[in-house]
């Protein structure tokens, strides 16, 4: 592994939940100036290749989180930006009228479902 990897991996494993591309980037550059931007875009898709990693699609661009934290939906709030998460027993539900659906089979874990919040929308009361 390359002193540029163990650093990208590092920011990873430090980083607290989600995290952007561009912020492992920034931050990595700061560890180790230099390194350049798709090194780290080149890294992390390897490691979500491997099954370290697994992006997530919000609506301000893809973050990463570890594959062991990945066992949730994303609410996103269109909004005010704030991100809830709703636990995929919670969503089974959902999952299941999608199924129901010609057996389409969803992975509520890639996207992130959007809308508004409660205090968003009580603004619009």
């Amino acid at each position: 592994m390359t002193p540029q990897r163990r650093v990208i991996v590092s920011e990873i494993m430090a980083a607290d939940g989600h995290i952007s591309p561009t912020t492992v980037a920034r931050r990595v550059q700061e560890r180790m100036p230099g390194v350049n931007p798709s090194t780290v875009y080149r890294t992390l898709d390897l490691l979500e290749e491997i099954g370290v990693l697994s992006h997530t699609h919000l609506e301000s661009g893809p973050e990463y989180h570890r594959r062991a934290e990945s066992r949730h939906v994303h609410l996103a709030c269109s909004r005010c930006g704030s991100q809830e998460s709703l636990s995929l027993a919670e969503a089974e539900r959902l999952r299941e009228l999608l199924a129901g659906h010609h057996g389409f089979q969803p992975d509520l874990t890639h996207f992130a479902i959007s809308g508004l919040c409660a205090p968003c929308q009580a603004l619009d009361r």
